[in-house]
Formats: C-alpha cells, sequence, structure tokens
C-alpha cells in the first residue's frame, strides 16, 4: 500500500503505529506474568521489545516502507527505562541520571528523524538498496536483519541501564565510585551533545553546498561524528552500570553497538559517499573515521 501523505500527517502516521506497538508490548508483558517460564520480568519486557518490533514490521509491510521502523530505535530505550522505573518503583539516583540521559539522548535522535523525514512514501536509501538487490530474500533481510537485529543489539546496549534499577545505591559507596557513576552520566550528556552539535553543522552546510562533503566543525575532525556519538552514549551507560557492579558480562551489549556501527553502519555509508562524492575519498584520507 504505496501512499503519500504530507510529512506531519506522516509523523502522525508513525506516533500512532508506535503507540499500538507499545500497547501490544505492554499487553504481552502483563499476559506473561503468571507463566512461571517467564516470570523474570527482564525476559517479559525483552519479549514485548520483540512484538512491538513485529508490529512495527507489519506496518512497514503494509506501507511498503522499511523507514517506518527508523524511530524506534531512539524511542523504545528512554520510554522503557521510565515504565521500568514506575514498575519497580525504583527512583535512585543512577536511575534519574539514567531517565536525564536516555531522554535527551531520545529526544535528540528523534528531533533529528522529524527533520529528515520526508513522508511515509519515501524509504531510507539503505533499505531502497536491500530491496533491488536482494529480491528474492529481501523480506527475510526485512525482518531479520533490518527490523530485529537492530532492536536485539539495542536491548543488549540497554541490559546495563535495565540492571541499574537492581543496584544498591547510597552515598556512603567509594569516591571512586561515585566519581565513576557521575563521569558515566557526562559522558552520556556529552555524546548526546556531539550529536546534536554535528546535525546542525551537517544540515546546514548541506544547505549551504549541496553535494558536497561536509568538513567543518566536528565533521573537520572525525568522518562520522554523529556515529561517533551514539556509540559513545552506549559505553556512558554501561560506565554507569560498571560503577557499582564492576566488569561483566553486560559489556557485551556496548560492544555490539560498537561492532554494529564499525562493521555495517559506517561502511555502508562510507561506501555511498564515495560513490557520490568525488571528493569524498581526499577527504577520507585527510579525516580519521571517528575522531
Amino acid at each position: 500500500m504505496k501512499r503519500d501523505y504530507s510529512k506531519w500527517c506522516s509523523v502522525a502516521l508513525i506516533a500512532a503505529i508506535y503507540a499500538l506497538a507499545g500497547l501490544a508490548g505492554w499487553l504481552l508483558f502483563e499476559a506473561l506474568a503468571t507463566n512461571p517460564l517467564t516470570s523474570n520480568p527482564l525476559i517479559r519486557l525483552f519479549l514485548a521489545d520483540v512484538l512491538a518490533t513485529i508490529v512495527v514490521w507489519a506496518f512497514g509491510l503494509l506501507y511498503e516502507n522499511v523507514s517506518v521502523y527508523d524511530p524506534y530505535w531512539s524511542v523504545f530505550p528512554p520510554v522503557a527505562f521510565l515504565l521500568w522505573a514506575c514498575y519497580t518503583g525504583v527512583w535512585s539516583i543512577p536511575v534519574i541520571l539514567l531517565l536525564i540521559a536516555s531522554w535527551y539522548w531520545g529526544w535528540r535522535l528523534t528531533r533529528n528523524w522529524v527533520i529528515t523525514f520526508k513522508g511515509i512514501a519515501h524509504e531510507d536509501w539503505r533499505y531502497t538498496k536491500y530491496r533491488s538487490q536482494h529480491p528474492l530474500v529481501f523480506h527475510i533481510i526485512n525482518l531479520f536483519g533490518l527490523n530485529m537485529m537492530p532492536t536485539l543489539v539495542v536491548f543488549a546496549a540497554m541490559l546495563p541501564g535495565l540492571k541499574l534499577f537492581e543496584a544498591p545505591f547510597t552515598f556512603q559507596l567509594s569516591p571512586f565510585t561515585l566519581i565513576l557513576l557521575c563521569f558515566g552520566f557526562v559522558v552520556c550528556l556529552a555524546s548526546a551533545t556531539i550529536q546534536l552539535i554535528a546535525d546542525k553543522q551537517s544540515h546546514d552546510f548541506r544547505a549551504a553546498h549541496p553535494g558536497k562533503v561536509c568538513n567543518v566543525g566536528l565533521w573537520k575532525h572525525g568522518r562520522h561524528p554523529n556515529y561517533f556519538g551514539e556509540i559513545q552514549f552506549w559505553w556512558g551507560i554501561w560506565i554507569m552500570y560498571a560503577s557499582l557492579n564492576g566488569f561483566d558480562m553486560f559489556i557485551g551489549g556496548a560492544i555490539a553497538m560498537t561492532a554494529l556501527f564499525l562493521g555495517i553502519s559506517i561502511p555502508l555509508m562510507e561506501k555511498r559517499q564515495l560513490a557520490n562524492k568525488p571528493d569524498y575519498a581526499e577527504y577520507r584520507k585527510q579525516t580519521r573515521i571517528l575522531i
């Protein structure tokens, strides 16, 4: 059903789809509470996340546009953290810092999506590329690679934040622990701010110099400052967790997030830039990949 609507009608439609996905996830979360196999709230939250992703994916099929999923990345974590605080009744200092950081990050990323979103009929070039290059298996790639894989990576990166709700906190903790907690919080805020500045510089440059390589401001010091900020944000969440829990397996989420950007997102963007902008090869030689 390839239909076109105005930008703001499309935004309202996406919001309605996400509200429906959230409702489906919440109903599943509650329904699984009495099942002994899914009595663990974290397991139920994970399954609710998967179901919500499937709902969003289904609407992407309906509107023939994988980009319906794009805002999910920035919407689910802050909303889930807030609902988790309400569900657990935990409002400790680490949790409040987590909520501030995640909502600031989510606001920045969702704002950028709204600015760049053209409407429900416009699909991101990455998805169009997969659709044209792999027509026979595209729907498999769509569900598992373009929708479910990011959901799984983000959930893994969220786990340290969710585990913060279980960490005991008192001001009698060691000064090093408190400093490390605050450092992780500052890293998160700095990450979202780097992304916010990079967005503004990129939008302004492209408006003034269409088709040219953005090499001003943060983009002068790194080819992907927005991706650098994204990677750094999830490491900030892990640092906050590690300040109270130490080094353990929950570092895996931040590692997976880093691998996703370094192994998939950045190479795809680099290949596109090299093909479309003749000056990019020289810019690539002179500028580091992240910072």
